[in-house]
């Protein structure tokens, strides 16, 4: 899905968005540099894989917090992870670097890549999250809860993760 198709799908299940129109980001600084309103619902998102290229996860947190992939490893109970390639990022989830998003798991149609999602976009069922609609040159609003809910009735592996 492109950036009008998540649009339109957000419009088609009822779910109450904004969006900011902006230049193109790659990184948490370039966004931060906007001046968008709600930073602190903004989400950085890490596309990362295990080192046998079988399990596949996009860690999604609020761009302020760190993600150590070895603790997360041990906590998880995951093999060793590293970051994953372009290639696989494009083959999975349709988008480049800096689009990273958990909109890409609308694209995934081998249920490949299992979405953990930071517990504190599941705090409350009105929690914001600002994310990337497949594309680097805006950031969606919407509830955490919305999204989740989205991303689950279409198959999406969605779980929620302590960090």
């Amino acid at each position: 899905m492109n950036k009008q198709e998540i649009y339109s799908y957000l419009r088609e299940n009822g779910v109450e968005f904004d969006v900011s129109e902006h230049e193109a980001v790659f990184n948490m600084e370039e966004l931060a540099a906007l001046g968008l309103p709600h930073t602190e619902a903004i989400a950085k998102n890490l596309f990362v894989r295990d080192d046998k290229k079988r399990s596949y996860y996009l860690i999604t947190v609020r761009g302020d917090k760190h993600v150590n992939l070895k603790e997360f490893q041990q906590k998880y109970g995951t093999r060793k992870l590293s970051f994953g390639s372009a290639e696989d990022l494009s083959a999975l989830l349709g988008l480049t670097a800096g689009e990273v998003t958990p909109f890409g798991l609308l694209n995934d149609a081998g249920h490949r890549v299992q979405l953990c999602l930071d517990a504190d976009f599941t705090r409350t069922p009105e929690t914001l999250i600002g994310v990337h609609p497949n594309d680097n040159t805006a950031t969606v609003r919407l509830r955490a809860s919305d999204l989740v809910r989205l991303l689950t009735e279409r198959g999406c592996d969605v779980r929620t993760v302590e960090l």
